[in-house]
Formats: C-alpha cells, structure tokens, sequence
C-alpha cells in the first residue's frame, strides 16, 4: 500500500514538473528563440529522465510513452488543435513557395520517422543477439561452450578466478548481461558451497559475476545497449542528427578488446588482492551440455557463420544490421525457434533503446539541439572538462538507473554539444570520443546492487555485503574511467577515428 502511494506521488511531481515546463512562457528558459515545439521537447526530455531515474515505471514503459507524446505533440500527425498554425508565432511558420503564404508549422518531425525507433537498425542489431542468446541457452550449447573454455584454467584458484572473470566476459560480449550472469551463477553454486564459510575467495568468485559481464559488455556493440546506442548516434548520417562515421562491429571490437582484457586483469589483481584465496586449490563442476542432433550442429555453424559475417562483414559487403537478422532467419526457417521462443525475448530492453533514439531524434528535428548548444557557451569550456564531465555524470547516473537510460539521455546531449564545438575536439578525436566514454561509462558503474542486473544477481548469493560491492564497483570503476579515457585520447590523437570517416 505505501509502495503504490510513494509511486503515485512521485508520478505526480513528474507530471507537475513536465506540465509546467510545458507551459511556461518560453523566455524563462533563457534559451534565445525557443520554438513551442522545442519547448515542448524540452518537457519530454524532463519527463523521461524523471521517470528514468524516479523508476515510476518500468523502463520501456517510459520508452513507449515517450514516443507515443512526441507522435502526438509534435509529429506531422499530431492532435490538429495543438499543431494549429493559428496558434504559432509567423517565425514559427513555414512559407509556401506556391502561395507565398504562411503555411503549417516548422519543424514537426514526420511520424514515420518516429514511429521506425521501434525498427531502428541498432534495435535489430539487438534483436539477432537476443535470438542466439535464446537458442544458446535453449539447446545447452552455452553450458558445453563454457565447460570448454573453463577446462584449461585447471583447479588452482587464483587461476580459475582468472578463467572465471574471462568467460563470463566473452559470454557478456554476445549475450545479455542478465543471462550470463544466471548462466554463470549457475555453475559457481556448487563451488561455494564446497568452500569453507570463512573462505575470502567465495567473495572474489562471487564478485567476479558483475565484473565478468559489466566489462564483457564493452567489447562488443551488441555487449550491452549503451554500445549500440552510442554507435547508432556514431553511424547515422550527420542530416539525420548522427556524425556520419562508419565504425563496424570488428572496429568496435580491434579498440574495446584490448581495453576489456586490460581492465579484466587489473580485476583480477583487486579481487586478489581484497578478497585472496586461502584455499590454493578449488574445481569447477559443470554438469548438462549440449543435445546431439541437426539442430545443436545448425546452431553450431549460424553461431559461426554470424560472428564471421560480423567481423568480415566490410570485405563482403554487409554492415553488422544486416547480419543480425541472419541467426533469426535460419533459426525460425529451420524451427529451432517459435513464436513462444520469440515471446521470450527481452522486448522490454528493445523499446528501451527505442525510446532513447526517439529523444534523440525529437532534439535534432525540433532545432532543441542546436538551440541548446548555442544557448550553453560549451565552447568557453575546457576540453577535457566537457569530456570528462560527461562521463563522469553519465556513471553516476548509471550507479542508480539502468545504464540503457542513462545513455540513452547522454549521448544525444553530448552528440550536440560536440557538433557544437568540434574544432576544439579535433586535438582529442572529436565527438566521437565524447560519444564512446559515455558509453562505456555506463558500463562502469557497479557500485551498488541496483546499479546492474548482475549485480543484483551476485548480492543474491548472500555472499556479499553492500559496502564490499561498493568498494570494489567504486575501485574499479575510478579505474576504468581513467584507463579507458586515456586510451580513447590516445586513438584520437593518432587520428584513428578519421580513418573511419563515412
């Protein structure tokens, strides 16, 4: 009952809030020639990360509710009594080349354009990573790949600390964090119980669950959607509000690899460190596999044939989108997958990232974007404050909602900012290393159970204490940030991203 009427509360100051930025007069917002429509973008973008960050409703709720505002607010297709000509300023207006007359209003974004968000090719791109993940874990083959990939780091435990982090990490570059996490939780149940109570190392292993899967998921632009929202961004043509670069799923991967193998060792060495092992040897048993028969070998060489397509997809001639409805159309033509499989997919994180690219496209459109970049003397600003400020806001954010929000409400603010003042970004890379740190700032932020799916699964085992997830979240997040913002610089500077101009 108080749960409900705290959630109601908080929707109410949401809606408040929206309303009445809504309908203030437009000079209160200090923003010169504010449009009515960009007015009311501005109380969509409030109302979202209200919401986002109050948790009223489930993320995708949100999502979804924002697009279907903006199709009626300020589309092509809006409620006549709100887009009436009439009703709008003459500078508001466009002039009909035929008639010399003033027409329907300026700005309006065409509904096909918002409603395609939900069609957007970084959410397909998502779509063919969910399918294998589902037929993975469907037909045991994530379970034989892992026994596999475990073997070799044998039964010394800082060793099999060490293989523990890896492969949870290459799981996370391919599936879902959440799954990953369940799927290696899984095998590390018995492990712990075998080990004493006292045992530090069951902290370290335990631990090794968020690690494993927040830094996989860097590596790859379907490891987790702050990847694929920031390249949708980095990808789509500079008319339709992206920067016009062509950064495929193997240049992702040739920069973030390293970057996750880095960051995993220095991992490894914390956990040791903080939490070591008394015991000096510990064994993984992992029971089940996968199915023999056409349809696990079918799995099999789709798995294979997609992550080739995908690293190789240049030289033949396909982008990474394309590619991604490659596993959906062998697995559903071969019935390794039907509607009931399909209806277990993580939609919801699906019309998640929809709702962030529909923000993003509704300040592009309306002129909010370049209306705020030139309200905000951005250019005043030092570099590497506007850098590293944003990242550091977009981690914090992340530390208390999920990171597919908190990107989704970054990377299009920073997107304009860095159109805004891309001569004093050459020196460091441009916009796209402003871009790339959000996103991988989202990622690094694990400090607190509710900051990540796996973390919560990993609090969950009982095994760890708030303030020793926070002291290592907070560790290696600090960590993190540093390693990778030096890194991103350092790319900028040897002109590695102009190579990759469209």
């Amino acid at each position: 009952m108080r749960a409900n009427l705290v959630k109601t509360i908080k929707l109410l100051v949401v809606v408040l809030v929206s309303l009445l930025l809504w309908n203030l007069p437009s000079t209160a917002f200090g923003i010169p020639d504010l449009t009515i429509l960009q007015q009311r973008m501005i109380a969509i973008f409030v109302f979202a990360a209200l919401m986002w960050i109050l948790e009223v409703v489930p993320a995708w709720v949100t999502s979804v509710l924002i697009i279907v505002v903006m199709l009626f607010t300020v589309s092509d297709s809006s409620l006549a009594c709100l887009i009436n000509p009439d009703n709008f300023p003459d500078s508001q207006r466009e002039l009909d080349e035929v008639t010399q007359e003033l027409g329907k209003v300026s700005g309006l974004i065409s509904y096909k354009a918002i409603m395609s968000c939900f069609a957007d090719q970084t959410v397909m791109l998502f779509l063919g990573g969910f399918v294998l993940a589902l037929v993975a874990s469907k037909s045991g083959v994530d379970v034989t790949l892992a026994r596999v990939m475990l073997k070799p780091f044998g039964t010394n435990s800082n060793v099999v600390l060490l293989g523990f982090i890896f492969v949870t990490a290459i799981f996370s570059m391919f599936i879902s964090n959440t799954a990953t996490a369940a799927m290696m939780l899984t095998f590390l149940a018995p492990v712990l119980k075998s080990l004493p109570e006292n045992e530090k190392g069951r902290i370290a292993l335990a631990l090794a669950i968020p690690i494993g899967c927040n830094i996989g998921g860097i590596a790859t632009p379907i490891g987790t959607p702050p990847n694929g929202i920031a390249l949708g961004y980095i990808n789509k043509a500079v008319s339709e509000g992206g920067l016009g670069y062509n950064i495929g799923f193997p240049d992702w991967m040739m920069m973030m690899f390293p970057l996750m193998v880095v960051i995993l060792l220095i991992a490894w060495v914390v956990l040791r460190t903080i939490y070591g092992f008394s015991s000096k040897k510990i064994e993984l048993k992992i029971e089940g596999g996968a199915q023999q028969g056409w349809q696990t070998t079918t799995i099999y060489i789709t798995l294979v044939a997609t992550i080739l397509l995908w690293c190789f997809g240049k030289t033949l001639g396909v982008n990474p989108y394309v590619v991604a409805l490659f596993p959906v159309g062998v697995f559903s033509a071969t019935g390794i997958i039907g509607a009931k499989d399909l209806q277990q997919l993580d939609w919801a994180v699906l019309w998640m990232v929809a709702g962030g690219f529909a923000l993003g496209l509704g300040m592009d459109k309306t002129g909010l974007a370049d209306a705020l970049v030139k309200a905000i003397p951005f250019s005043t600003w030092p570099v590497l404050l506007v850098l590293v400020g944003g990242g550091i806001i977009c981690w914090l954010l992340s530390t208390f909602i999920s990171n597919s929000a908190s990107a989704a409400l970054m990377v299009p603010i920073l997107c304009a900012v860095g159109k805004g003042m891309e001569s004093q970004l050459e020196g460091i890379g441009g916009t796209v290393v402003l871009i790339i740190g959000v996103a991988l700032s989202a990622s690094f932020a694990m400090a607190l159970p509710i900051s990540t799916p796996p973390n919560a699964i990993a609090y969950s085992t009982g095994l760890i204490k708030s303030s020793q997830m926070a002291k290592i979240g907070v560790l290696m997040g600090v960590i993190s940030l540093v390693i990778a913002y030096v890194m991103l610089v350092v790319l900028g500077q040897l002109g590695i991203f102009e190579a990759f101009k469209a």
